[in-house]
């Protein structure tokens, strides 16, 4: 009898050192679930976002308050150059001379000086009457007021010192 033969075949040896087999991967879910890399890419993430924001927003606030600052210092330089315009027209003085004429009403020596009342503020720029600042109402009032004081007599005390109903003082009753 024979013997039976057994056929071993062996697989071919690799040529470099051997690979461990890698684990067999996990089915995901349809649903698509987060992986644990994932949840940590996204707290990191948050942390970083809660850390930022507050230095982020100062940034932003002292840009802004620059920005006011810068513009008042422009305003500034703008004032004083004006300013310095002016005090170079005083140190002229002819300018002088002028305003004191203007402001003051001074005249020259042999000149006749004129003051018309009421007519800056009668008067617009463009030389026409101007209408009345307040309501007509007020107006009304205020002559009321001047009649009143203009017929008050001069000589006599207050109006509590007159004597009511037709009676004078000395009387008798």
């Amino acid at each position: 009898m024979s013997t039976p033969s057994t056929d071993v075949r062996r697989a071919p040896e690799p040529d470099g050192p051997e690979r461990p087999s890698a684990p067999p991967r996990r089915p995901t879910p349809a649903g698509g679930s987060f992986t644990g890399r994932a949840l940590v890419l996204a707290l990191v993430g948050a942390t970083l976002l809660v850390t930022l924001a507050v230095p982020v927003r100062a940034w932003f606030a002292q840009r802004a308050e620059i920005a006011g600052l810068r513009s008042d210092v422009a305003e500034a330089q703008e004032r004083v150059a004006a300013l310095e315009v002016e005090k170079e027209r005083w140190e002229d003085p002819a300018f002088v001379a002028a305003e004191a004429r203007r402001r003051l009403h001074f005249v020259l020596p042999g000149e006749v000086g004129y003051v018309t009342l009421g007519s800056e503020e009668s008067l617009t720029a463009d030389g026409e009457p101007a209408g009345p600042d307040q309501p007509w109402y007020t107006a009304l009032w205020g002559a009321v007021q001047e009649v009143d004081e203009t017929d008050a007599p001069a000589d006599s005390g207050a109006a509590g010192d007159r004597p009511r109903g037709g009676r004078n003082a000395g009387d008798g009753e």
